[in-house]
């Protein structure tokens, strides 16, 4: 079996919701500016009006001589383009099987392409021949990885996106994903250094309440997404450490490593993240000087599956916790579902980001009663819904 063409579909349809799509954003690191501070969220489609959002989405197909392709996505469309320009040529006519010999061929040859959208690329690519691999033998992806340890997974809710500072509303959501049988959340803060004291006692008082609403014993989660400075990030901690949180995400940018250290060894809060970095030499640098509690390497971003689970490898040996972000929830729960509990205990169900992400697929993995049921079809679940498409285009090269 050989390969024989590389392809973008470019698909676009409408979510329809109640309200505008996204409510509220997280805290940025470029929030230090006024002018970008004031910025709304408005990623990942457009809003056309009050009640309909619309996605304009790339997904890869891998095709081969012998009818089997493989699907990877959705990729952003500056990915899409250095796929089929970079990596593509060197696709055509190799063995879609060899995974382990095309993804170091690949970075080998992507001398300016370790990180980055370079990075993304190759991590599609990747995802899309694992997903190839698993239909041409039949099977549901997980089995190839050793087969499966649980029957389902369980989620945690990530709420970006979400209203964090009516804290009525943040009360009522928490409430609502903890009674769909969540057994743990992770919120967002909205305010960094630059907003000051009262950015501060905002960012505590969402802490606050939502361990008054979810009771002792349930999982919390805070995500700072790179934004915080270390004076600030220690203050912080200081505020909310009787809280009992599962993991404080991100407090700093990902090259900050030494930062990181030196937070952790100032509070008791397990320390997340690492989603931002890339394959198993990048979240080596955090293992090495024992910067993190948890990493949270993304399919799509990190190197694909077939560096994830090297990364994964790295992490047990160093015994840490590995919860794969979810933006890639398809092939995450394949990956999650043939890991050891111990290591790898959840998967992160993005309330928001999944819903664009997934909008297409035919067999979303949706979560049920707060866990995400171990896919039994073949390959990943990466077949689109051909009703939901209102328009596309072939952005292949030819």
């Amino acid at each position: 079996m050989k390969i024989t063409r590389l392809r973008i579909r470019q698909v676009t349809g409408t979510i329809e919701s109640s309200q505008p799509f996204w409510e509220n954003r997280q805290v940025r690191p470029v929030d230090i500016y006024p002018e970008y501070a004031a910025e709304p969220y408005l990623e990942g489609g457009v809003q056309v009006d009050e009640t309909h959002f619309r996605l304009t989405q790339h997904y890869l197909y891998i095709e081969t001589d012998e009818g089997i392709e493989g699907i990877a996505g959705p990729v952003w469309s500056d990915v899409s383009r250095l796929i089929l320009s970079q990596l593509s040529p060197r696709l055509i006519g190799q063995d879609p099987i060899a995974t382990e010999l095309l993804w170091d061929q690949l970075h080998r040859l992507q001398i300016h392409g370790r990180q980055g959208d370079a990075m993304l690329a190759l991590s599609a690519v990747d995802c899309a021949l694992w997903d190839l691999k698993a239909r041409w033998f039949g099977v549901p992806m997980w089995r190839l990885l050793g087969g499966k340890t649980r029957s389902k997974v369980p989620a945690y809710a990530s709420m970006l996106g979400l209203e964090v500072e009516d804290l009525g509303l943040v009360r009522e959501r928490a409430l609502w994903y903890r009674d769909q049988g969540f057994t743990a959340q992770k919120w967002f803060l909205r305010h960094g250094p630059m907003a000051g004291f009262e950015g501060m006692k905002k960012n505590v008082e969402l802490v606050q309440t939502l361990r008054e609403t979810l009771g002792d014993g349930y999982g919390i989660a805070i995500d700072c997404w790179q934004s915080l400075s270390y004076d600030y990030a220690v203050e912080f901690c200081s505020r909310i450490e009787d809280f009992g949180l599962a993991w404080l995400e991100e407090p700093f940018m990902p090259d900050r490593i030494d930062t990181h250290v030196k937070l952790k060894k100032k509070t008791r809060i397990p320390l997340a993240g690492a989603e931002h970095e890339y394959t198993r030499w990048g979240m080596r640098r955090f293992t090495d000087v024992n910067a993190l509690d948890i990493l949270q390497p993304d399919m799509y971003w990190c190197g694909g599956v077939s560096e994830c689970l090297k990364i994964a490898a790295l992490a047990t040996a160093h015994d840490l916790t590995i919860v794969p972000h979810g933006h890639c929830t398809p092939v995450g729960i394949h990956f999650t579902a043939a890991q050891s509990p111990f290591h790898t205990p959840m998967i992160e169900y993005l309330v928001k980001w999944n819903e664009i992400n997934m909008h297409f697929l035919q067999t979303p993995p949706w979560p049920q009663n707060g866990s995400i049921p171990v896919p039994e079809g073949v390959g990943i679940g990466m077949d689109l819904n051909e009703d939901l498409i209102e328009s596309e285009r072939d952005l292949s090269l030819h």
